[in-house]
């Protein structure tokens, strides 16, 4: 998996692309967060836009991440899940706990 980070004023988007599978995907993810935290970021926004798949650890760890930044005060929005990764949060339920938006503009206007 691939992770590129830009600033939009007071929020960190990280833009994701490839997998986040067990083992890899899932340890790049929180290694990515875990780093942005780290500097002192509350507002985060992940482009799920390039991510073709998600399995069990993917969804976990998103989950992770979502509770570490809340611990930290923070927020974490998602950004265009892909038709696989939004199917796969619908099943979870997990689309009532993340903050989702199809639009950067209105996803950066809602912190």
């Amino acid at each position: 998996m691939k992770v590129n980070v830009r600033t939009e004023g007071a929020v960190t988007l990280i833009d994701l692309n490839g997998k986040i599978t067990i083992g890899e995907g899932d340890v790049i993810l929180r290694e990515s967060i875990e780093k942005v935290l780290k500097t002192g970021t509350t507002k985060i926004l992940l482009n799920l836009s390039k991510i073709s798949y998600m399995d069990s650890a993917g969804i976990g760890e998103l989950v992770a991440c979502y509770k570490r930044a809340r611990e930290k005060g923070g927020e974490l929005k998602l950004l265009n899940p892909s038709g696989k990764v939004e199917d796969l949060l619908q099943l979870t339920k997990l689309e009532e706990i993340f903050e989702t938006f199809r639009d950067e503009a209105t996803a950066l206007k809602s912190f």
